[in-house]
């Protein structure tokens, strides 16, 4: 059986092969290592790939999507929020201690709920961005809030940073560990002693969040 996979090259010094949360098998390479040597280096490591891929626990079956029901829980920022439909018509969404959508705009929850999220993604981990970047001494090109579902943070070759909207669900600490996890990233490519150093400086309790999401991150994959 074959084993298919993706090949993302860099100027980093060593291979690294990983599963992602879709499933899929990333192989990070040095820039000019042939596809041939890749595929011996992924051929040695099938079977533990194979286990990988088919782990029901790290990988669980999708996520159940939300019905837009009140008394629903909806989770921002680490905590449950009841949901509320209420006979009142008005636009967009409300928060306040609660999230209240219009009746008659039940049909559209999972949209506004959508677009909400993206608006507090933006204005709270672009803000905490900047912030943890002066920290590091590091400069990035720009942040970008994406729609990934599996993969919670990212940093490119020409220094962006992208975002899942998702992880404005999860409690501040997980939030700030993400944003420096990536930021660290400019400092150095690989998740050498030296780069958990560089993020246990700002993140003290770091492995909480690990925890955290190792435990919950299934609920930030959950479609609204």
């Amino acid at each position: 059986m074959d084993l298919s996979y993706e090949i993302k090259y860099s100027d980093r010094k060593t291979v690294n092969i990983s599963v992602e949360r879709d499933r899929k098998v990333v192989v990070r390479a040095p820039n000019g290592l042939s596809e041939q040597k890749i595929y011996e280096l992924v051929e040695q490591k099938k079977f533990w790939l194979y286990e990988k891929v088919n782990h029901f626990q790290k990988y669980p079956k999708e996520p159940k999507t939300k019905e837009f029901v009140s008394g629903e829980s909806i989770m921002y920022i680490g905590k449950n929020y009841k949901l509320d439909i209420v006979p009142e018509q008005f636009e967009d969404v409300k928060f306040s201690n609660k999230f209240s959508i219009s009746r008659t705009n039940h049909a559209r929850a999972s949209e506004l709920l959508k677009q909400w999220y993206i608006t507090k993604a933006k204005e709270k981990i672009i803000q905490k961005a900047k912030f943890y970047s002066k920290n590091l001494g590091v400069k990035f090109n720009q942040v970008k809030i994406v729609d990934n579902k599996y993969r919670w943070a990212s940093c490119t070759l020409n220094d962006n940073i992208n975002f899942s909207w998702r992880i404005i669900k999860a409690p501040n600490f997980v939030i700030d560990y993400l944003i420096v996890h990536e930021l660290t990233h400019l400092l150095e490519a690989n998740h050498t002693q030296h780069f958990w150093n560089i993020i246990s400086i700002q993140i003290p309790k770091y492995p909480k969040a690990k925890e955290w999401l190792k435990v919950n991150g299934s609920i930030l994959e959950e479609d609204l």
